[in-house]
């Protein structure tokens, strides 16, 4: 063992001076020993990679069963909060004395003849000054506004605002059944609120 090393110390002493291979070791060793201290920080969190690029392939259309999805049935506790329809001004009526809700009754639209009939009730109320007109008021804020002011039109405006919901937003079939239920509630807020039937 000592003649090998000594062969190769003596070899390598050959080529290399010895006090150089001395000091070419101790850098060896320094920076082996500075690789230590810091790892792993010197070492890429990446390497990098190199990759043939890709061809191309055309996309084939992807055939998906429809899906199927239940709708879920809503509580129906209270009436929903639904816009109420702005209230027009007044239009001149014509010779024959029909009002607007009267010749759309009369034309077959009875839906459209309620949404006509609670304007007209909406725009009683704000010109006996019973609410305020404001932009977006939902049927459960009229009623619970005008209750305040006059309690006695309550379950007037309540039923109103029920059929108005149920025709508009429920989408159920209007009849002439809705629009004569709703002249009659019209009339007896009228009468609630003034003393005497409209025209």
């Amino acid at each position: 063992m000592s003649r090998w090393w000594t062969e190769a110390v003596a070899a390598l002493g050959d080529v290399v001076p010895l006090p150089l291979a001395a000091l070419i070791l101790l850098a060896v060793a320094l920076l082996v020993a500075l690789g230590w201290y810091f790892f792993p920080a010197w070492v890429p969190r990446r390497l990098p990679r190199f990759s043939l690029p890709r061809l191309r392939r055309p996309r084939l259309p992807r055939f998906r069963l429809p899906r199927f999805r239940r709708r879920a049935r809503r509580a129906r506790t209270e009436p929903p909060a639904v816009r109420l329809p702005a209230p027009r001004t007044p239009e001149p009526e014509p010779a024959g004395g029909l009002g607007p809700a009267d010749r759309l009754a009369a034309e077959g639209r009875y839906a459209e003849a309620v949404r006509e009939r609670l304007r007209e009730m909406v725009r009683l109320l704000v010109v006996r000054q019973v609410v305020e007109p404001r932009p977006g008021l939902t049927v459960v804020e009229l009623t619970e506004a005008a209750a305040r002011t006059r309690p006695q039109v309550g379950p007037t405006l309540h039923a109103a605002g029920a059929i108005f919901s149920d025709l508009w937003y429920a989408q159920r079939p209007a009849t002439a059944a809705h629009d004569r239920r709703m002249r009659e509630l019209a009339t007896d807020l009228s009468r609630e609120l003034t003393g005497e039937e409209p025209r």
